[in-house]
């Protein structure tokens, strides 16, 4: 490990981080990822013109990040362990996930369809006017899977390898894909270092995760053939891999057509059954949920069984 914490040191500040998370949610105000997000975007403004803009992104992106990661890994390193679990708790996302996904699964529920496609549209970047009830449950799925892995599962696995300063780094490197990572005119050259850092951190979390979902899966073999078989054919590397199984998992089907910016879009079929509904929001927040406790579960066992043959807290 790169922290220079124990394995149970990790695994119980992985615990406490994720407990206040759930206890207490994000920031409402002055929340670290929103100042770097106004922090992207001033950069971004100042950098991406003229020429060479791979070469702007690469000098915006080291700007952005470099100096946090290396603040951070100081402070980690002065203050210990209460500075890992804050570092930790603010990369998270995993209330939210529950807070901006659920309130869609109530409206849709209570027949509120207008309200539901407002929830909807804070969530996802597609447009939700015209959309009924199971092109919105299918929307806040999507979400809450995709968004499972960058929010909470990417930021743990890094965690585990490097401490806090290593869950801060995933979640500055996932808000810069999220801001800067489009093949547009205006991002394709701009956005590329942050797109390519981004896919290369997210490469073993998203594996890992979309192994947890075949594991709760009530069919583990569709989930898995799902995985094998439509991933690959998804344009993201690691979201692929993610949604299919997660949608295998819940015996639902995602993807298909989609309209963004006015332009509608043909997506690859994910997963294999039915059409969600409301009810399937709550189930896709449930995956989430179990998958949290299920890696939170093998840390700490892990952790615990090197500690019990010798290597303690050293």
């Amino acid at each position: 490990m790169l922290s220079g914490l124990a394995l149970a040191d990790l695994a119980w500040l992985m615990v406490a981080a994720v407990a206040i998370d759930l206890l207490v949610g994000e920031a409402r105000r002055w929340h670290p990822l929103v100042g770097f997000g106004n922090l992207a975007s001033a950069l971004e403004h100042r950098l991406n013109r003229g020429r060479v803009r791979k070469v702007r992104g690469i000098l915006g992106w080291l700007l952005a990040v470099t100096p946090l990661v290396a603040l951070s890994a100081w402070l980690a390193g002065a203050g210990g362990f209460a500075v890992h679990v804050a570092l930790l708790y603010f990369s998270l996302g995993l209330r939210s996930l529950r807070d901006h996904n659920l309130p869609i699964a109530r409206a849709l529920g209570a027949g509120d369809i207008g309200g539901a496609r407002r929830l909807t549209a804070r969530i996802v970047s597609r447009d939700t006017s015209g959309l009924d009830e199971p092109a919105l449950a299918k929307a806040s799925i999507e979400s809450l899977l995709e968004n499972g892995n960058d929010a909470v599962f990417g930021t743990l696995f890094w965690f585990a390898v490097a401490g806090g300063p290593g869950a801060l780094l995933f979640r500055l490197a996932n808000t810069l894909d999220a801001m800067w990572g489009y093949r547009n005119a205006r991002f394709g050259d701009f956005g590329w270092m942050a797109a390519r850092f981004d896919d290369a951190l997210n490469l073993p979390a998203a594996r890992l995760t979309a192994l947890s979902y075949v594991m709760l899966a009530g069919d583990r073999r569709r989930a898995l053939r799902c995985w094998r078989k439509q991933a690959p054919a998804w344009p993201s590397p690691n979201a692929g891999p993610v949604m299919a199984s997660g949608a295998g998992a819940l015996g639902v089907e995602l993807g298909g057509s989609a309209t963004y910016d006015g332009v509608l879009e043909q997506r690859p079929v994910l997963g294999d059954g039915r059409t969600p509904t409301a009810d399937d929001i709550v189930r896709a927040w449930r995956l989430v949920l179990g998958t949290t406790l299920l890696w939170l579960g093998f840390g700490t066992m892990f952790a615990m069984t090197n500690y019990l043959i010798g290597e303690g807290y050293a």
